[in-house]
């Protein structure tokens, strides 16, 4: 057993409310109980957000209702954190009832789902939760009982005590444990004891998903609602100068046209804001089809927008940005990034003589790999809903960030954060995309302008060519080997628009004796954000293939090399900063080229099928995962035929919904890495929706992907971002054996098809 100490006093632990048939409610509240490590902190969230307000419902006929606090996108948290706490309660899961809470900052603290931290923040806390309401509900019984707390015993939401007989469910004693003092030290389960964590679970919304019951924001509707549409400019860098509506207001259903500043002018942008486009023009109208046609009927007149400087607070940390005047073009760009990667760079991290070693090489492998920018494409348009009066604020839809939120309604409306109701449905999709608040703003400035509740809905158009993309990004990596063919030196030089890609003190920093690290950024009016896995997913595709180009030119066989790599961050690391643990890295390599008959060939066969393999693995949000991509070749044409997949994320929850997490994040990595490009041509995108923006299609999908967890007891760590960054390596390196061709530029299909009409 492992005992977690409890400092709480009964007011700041329970507020226990007898229901109106009996029963229990319990709000947990923890605060600044658990280490650092345990808290939000790859996105350096403030610590106070290291807050879970979780709800536990029991009720006189045993039904166990749980409340999930963190926004669900998919990842499946509304079944996983609740399997936590059920864990520990010791109920059985047919009894459980699962909702999603309301947004109260107070109660539930930051609800951010990000990061993926949702399962690793939420583990001690919610753990702690369930064993504490056990511990009560065994005291009522023993008190009831008259007998020693020590001989009640719990099974399936029935407590017994063995040696008179007697038993009785949860419900039956949930009011008589209300009134329990709060124990002070809190038995947890050992993992070997776990019966619902780490057993396969369907989502507890999937009848819901499947049969259309309205669980999005697009679903949600209150009565008299009307419809809104935004008109953004049309490029970056430019802002409205005037608009005539005369033609619009006289179509059939429209009751409105304005404009609107999202954010106030010179208005210090919090964490999340984006002020893409801030000037917008509006329609307002009775129905979707509508307002859509209306829209089309503006006359609207752009003009360019002068150099902006903003202050900004995040989190606390104040600064400034400077956002640069202009009309940009990715050819201009990627020039641009050309004479940036010949300066001098920002020094990240350097270990030994990197110099000296690469003056001194037999041999200096030397290779540039560039990437676009990405669109996020959430399958639901955004979208959000707004009720706005002078006295409160009721808004509801998907979003990643409601407290976030909160706090800029909070300002933008002047209206205290206790008059905002925001209500979280269940998103289609999120990414990092819905982070970023602005359309909740946008959505509640309108609802106030017109005075009356408003659905805002984006077109696929309006969202492709807002802004708020995955960062356009180069890298050229350096190894310097001796006259042995031994790796002497290594050298990443990373740089991007508007930020660069480089996580110095990951692998292989701590691996090779010389090293060097820099970074370069390049400002830009293109507003980039958050995507799945932020710069991780760029990082770990370049380094992955450039891993196995030296491991080629070592003549060694690409996993071996890396697990060498990884052996002697282990023996004896160099440097003091080194991210990732050589053990947990090594053992995703070992699991994946075990799983997936790996052979130094590069080559796999099955029945008739020939497949080129390759491999990539990676570290980041605290997890490793390592990947095997089969490739074959059909008229002419490579596809992913088949994947082995291996993952290191601690206990895995709930393996059925960790599984398709992974599977879900191979299959948009091939995606990605074949086809996903953004350009713009004079401040303009010139991909609008999925006719001109490429995605993998269900033919394209890879038939087979294997998932693998390696077992063990440590804490759970990021399972929704880490699967993704490396299958751009794995994908590159079987291109390699399939084409006899390396590629360098993301995404490879044009550069692949001119290869194949050529």
């Amino acid at each position: 057993m492992k005992t977690t100490k409890s400092s709480y006093n009964r007011r700041s632990f329970l507020k226990a409310s007898l229901l109106s048939g009996g029963g229990m409610m319990l709000s947990v509240s923890w605060l600044s109980s658990f280490a650092a490590s345990d808290k939000m902190q790859a996105l350096n969230l403030p610590e106070q957000w290291a807050q879970l307000n979780g709800y536990i419902q029991i009720t006189p006929d045993n039904v166990i209702r749980l409340m999930c606090p963190n926004p669900e996108f998919g990842q499946n948290v509304m079944t996983s954190l609740p399997m936590i706490v059920a864990e520990e309660l010791d109920i059985d899961w047919k009894n459980v009832v699962v909702e999603m809470a309301p947004h109260d900052n107070t109660k539930f603290g930051g609800q951010f789902t990000g990061g993926s931290q949702s399962v690793r923040a939420y583990w001690k806390p919610l753990r702690t939760a369930g064993a504490s309401a056990r511990q009560m509900l065994r005291e009522a019984a023993a008190k009831s009982w008259n007998v020693p707390v020590d001989e009640v015993s719990t099974k399936a939401g029935v407590l017994y005590h063995e040696k008179s007989g007697k038993s009785a469910k949860y419900g039956e004693l949930a009011s008589k444990a209300a009134e329990i003092p709060v124990p002070k030290d809190i038995k947890l389960k050992s993992p070997k004891d776990f019966t619902i964590v780490r057993s396969g679970r369907k989502n507890v919304e999937g009848l819901k998903v499947v049969t259309g019951k309205p669980l999005f924001g697009l679903d949600y509707r209150q009565p008299g609602t009307l419809i809104a549409m935004i008109q953004h400019p049309p490029a970056f860098g430019l802002k409205l100068k005037s608009f005539d509506a005369t033609q619009t207001l006289k179509m059939p259903g429209i009751t409105d046209v304005f404009a609107i500043d999202v954010f106030e002018q010179g208005s210090e942008r919090g964490a999340f804001e984006t002020r893409t486009f801030n000037e917008l023009v509006v329609v307002v109208g009775k129905t979707t089809w509508e307002v859509m046609n209306a829209r089309k009927k503006l006359k609207v007149q752009w003009e360019q927008a002068p150099e902006r400087k903003e202050a900004t607070n995040a989190f606390g940390r104040k600064g400034e940005e400077i956002t640069p005047a202009g009309l940009e073009s990715t050819t201009a760009q990627l020039a641009r990034m050309q004479e940036w990667a010949k300066k001098p760079a920002t020094q990240l991290r350097k270990d030994g003589d990197p110099e000296t070693a690469f003056r001194n090489a037999a041999q200096v492998i030397e290779r540039t790999y560039n990437a676009p920018f990405l669109a996020h494409n959430c399958m639901e348009p955004m979208n959000f809903f707004a009720h706005v009066t002078d006295e409160k604020a009721f808004v509801a839809g998907p979003i990643q960030a409601p407290s976030l939120t909160e706090q800029t309604l909070s300002k933008r409306l002047g209206l205290p954060a206790d008059k905002i109701d925001i209500q979280m449905t269940r998103m289609g999709g999120g990414f990092g995309r819905r982070a970023y608040h602005h359309y909740v703003v946008e959505a509640a400035l309108i609802s106030k302008k017109v005075k009356a509740p408003i659905k805002l809905i984006y077109t696929r158009e309006d969202d492709m060519t807002y802004g708020i993309y995955r960062p356009m990004y180069t890298a050229t990596y350096r190894a310097a080997l001796d006259a042995n063919k031994n790796l002497i030196a290594f050298h990443v030089k990373g740089g991007g628009i508007p930020e660069h890609p480089v996580h110095a003190n990951r692998f292989p920093a701590g691996a090779v004796d010389n090293y060097l690290a820099e970074g370069w950024e390049i400002p830009s009016n293109i507003t980039i954000g958050a995507f799945r896995a932020p710069r991780s997913n760029f990082n770990a595709a370049a380094e992955q293939s450039f891993l196995d180009e030296v491991a080629e030119a070592m003549g060694k066989d690409p996993i071996e090399f890396r697990l060498e790599l990884l052996k002697r961050a282990k023996e004896n690391p160099v440097g003091k900063n080194n991210e990732y643990d050589p053990d947990r890295y090594a053992g995703v390599l070992t699991l994946v080229r075990d799983k997936s008959g790996w052979s130094k060939a590069g080559v796999a066969t099955s029945g008739n099928e020939k497949y080129n393999r390759g491999v990539a693995a990676y570290f980041c949000h605290n997890s490793y995962a390592a990947h095997v991509v089969d490739m074959v070749t059909r008229d002419g044409q490579p596809y992913v035929e088949r994947v082995f997949s291996a993952m290191d994320c601690g206990i895995v929850v709930n393996p059925e919904s960790a599984k398709n997490m992974v599977q879900g994040a191979v299959v948009d990595g091939i995606g990605n890495a074949f086809y996903g490009a953004l350009t713009h041509k004079d401040g303009a995108a010139e991909q609008s929706n999925f006719h001109n923006y490429r995605i993998i299609r269900h033919n394209e999908a890879p038939k087979q992907i294997e998932v693998y967890f390696v077992e063990n007891d440590i804490d759970p760590t990021g399972l929704g971002e880490p699967p993704f960054p490396p299958v751009f390596g794995a994908v590159a390196n079987a291109l390699y054996k399939n084409q006899g061709k390396r590629f360098y530029n993301q995404p490879f299909q044009p550069e692949l098809e001119k290869r194949i009409s050529g």
